[in-house]
């Protein structure tokens, strides 16, 4: 006696660390990684906390170059010397075999640390969570986790009592909807204890896990809804005013993915909005994130706008002094009633400009729908929906059957009832125009007005000049039929039709069955 073993001091009746010497004015990242690495592996035997350590660990941060030039910092110093008084005054007395083991959760909120004592092992969360948003009860109930796996380890035995910075609520509440404090203390046999022993060791303040504002409930107060678009890059946040039942927004262009927009107006809400409020927004991630973001530990992400904005809403949830309530609800349900209608004046403003002007097509497809009872496919192409409106629009009407047997019309060459409802349009040869030979005809099925261009080919442009001047000559018609060649079928042509909300139909390749009409135009005009 004593004796050296892995970096501790042996002796009759305690353990102590041996004499290191710490080079305390590491000049390259690589020096102040070997610094941090030291303490690191002998800091559990030290009792220095993690909210002690931290000025010096970020000082690793940045630099991708190993001699990239480091300078210690007053708060890094004051670290270092924290470290080497531990070292010299730290002891650890050896088992006691009668005696059992007990563990105790020490430090503030969101910085908890632990300690296992007989009458001393302290059990430390790491610097960097595993988590984006981690609460203080996860945080607690990993402590626990690993304090009894370490415990298993060195002594083969579990605790007696676990002593929780709780009271007694919060921890009935808490074995009953946490999940991880379930998983930490299963099997568990000992005393859960919410006082802390008589002796003066732990006659500490304990900051015990905070009263949370987000009600389960919604709230009389004002209902405020969001919603972000990642095309149109709008941040969007719209409510209607008490006073006066008018419908009022704040739209900002924010540029990111459509959680980024989301999220940014639900900072821009809890800046605006001081007193009680129900949020409601269309977003799962958002609805997910502001109900973990109450007194949570953030991670530091590599997204530097998506930390800025979760770093403002735990700051502002932090100083709120009043409740909300957040409520997730789906877009494009169709039901009736004020959040419905909320949610649709948010979908509304975060939408582009070139759609937001067009009519409401989403209604002209409910309506065809109520009469016609079209499938999902159909109305995507008859209305160009996306898969989410269509099935949306189908699933309000329960009765409508899942599978449908396509009909099939006993026409080939059906007419419109009314003017601007059906045309067809065809592209024919005339070799006496010379170079604007190609001869582009559009005729309405109901009225007969015809429309003939001259054109210099026969490709999408050309056909694109030719629909915008027949547009503006007969109006724009709710469905186009024409043949399938190349030019007809292409994405640019598709494109153009999708913009103009003009259906568009093609028959046999080549074969003039379906297009009748136009084609004794085509002999009329030669």
């Amino acid at each position: 006696s004593p004796w050296d073993y892995l970096g501790l001091r042996i002796q009759e009746g305690s353990i102590v660390p041996q004499q290191f010497s710490i080079k305390d004015d590491p000049k390259t990242l690589h020096d102040l990684h070997q610094l941090c690495g030291s303490i690191n592996w002998v800091r559990p035997l030290l009792g220095i906390t993690s909210e002690d350590l931290a000025p010096l660990f970020n000082l690793m941060r940045g630099g991708e170059d190993l001699v990239s030039p480091r300078t210690i910092t007053p708060d890094a110093q004051e670290s270092i010397c924290k470290v080497k008084k531990a070292l010299s005054t730290c002891q650890a007395h050896k088992v006691h075999p009668t005696l059992p083991f007990s563990y105790i959760i020490l430090g503030k909120s969101s910085r908890f640390h632990g300690l296992i004592f007989q009458w001393d092992v302290t059990v430390f969360l790491p610097h960097q969570p595993s988590k984006t948003i981690t609460q203080p009860q996860e945080l607690m109930a990993r402590l626990v986790l690993r304090a009894r796996t370490y415990l298993h380890t060195l002594a083969g035995c579990d605790f007696t009592c676990l002593y929780l910075p709780l009271v007694s609520e919060d921890l009935d509440g808490l074995l009953q909807t946490c999940e991880i404090l379930q998983f930490a203390l299963d099997s568990y046999t000992g005393q859960n204890s919410i006082h802390n022993p008589s002796h003066k060791l732990f006659n500490l303040a304990f900051n015990l896990v905070p009263k949370f504002l987000q009600s389960k409930t919604p709230l009389k107060a004002l209902t405020v809804f969001t919603d972000g678009s990642g095309k149109s890059h709008k941040s969007v946040i719209t409510w209607k005013k008490p006073k006066t039942q008018k419908w009022e927004s704040d739209v900002e262009v924010v540029q990111g993915s459509p959680q980024i927009a989301e999220l940014a107006a639900i900072v821009r809400t809890f800046e605006r909005f001081k007193k009680p409020i129900n949020l409601v927004t269309d977003s799962a991630y958002v609805a997910s994130v502001v109900a973990r973001a109450e007194h949570s530990l953030l991670k530091e992400v590599s997204n530097t706008n998506l930390y800025k904005l979760l770093s403002k809403l735990v700051h502002l949830l932090f100083h709120r002094e009043h409740q909300f309530h957040v409520l997730h609800v789906r877009s494009h349900t169709g039901f009736p009633g004020f959040i419905a209608e909320g949610n649709r004046k948010a979908d509304t403003l975060a939408m582009p400009v070139s759609k937001a002007n067009l009519p409401d097509v989403l209604a002209q497809a409910k309506l065809s729908h109520q009469f016609f009872h079209q499938n999902v496919p159909a109305l995507m192409r008859m209305f160009s929906l996306s898969w989410e409106q269509a099935r949306a629009v189908v699933a309000v009407r329960p009765n409508c059957q899942r599978y449908q047997v396509p009909s099939i019309s006993c026409r080939v060459n059906p007419r419109g009832l009314n003017s601007c409802q059906l045309r067809q349009t065809d592209v024919t040869h005339y070799p006496s125009f010379g170079r604007t030979k190609y001869l582009h005809v559009s005729i309405d099925t109901f009225s007969g007005a015809a429309f003939a261009s001259a054109r210099a080919g026969g490709k999408a442009k050309d056909f694109i000049k030719h629909f915008l001047h027949a547009f503006a000559t007969l109006g724009v018609p709710e469905q186009g039929r024409r043949d399938n060649g190349p030019a007809y079928t292409s994405q640019k042509l598709a494109n153009f039709f999708n913009q103009w909300r003009v259906k568009h139909t093609t028959g046999i390749p080549h074969s003039p069955t379906g297009q009748a009409m136009v084609e004794r135009a085509h002999q009329n005009i030669k």
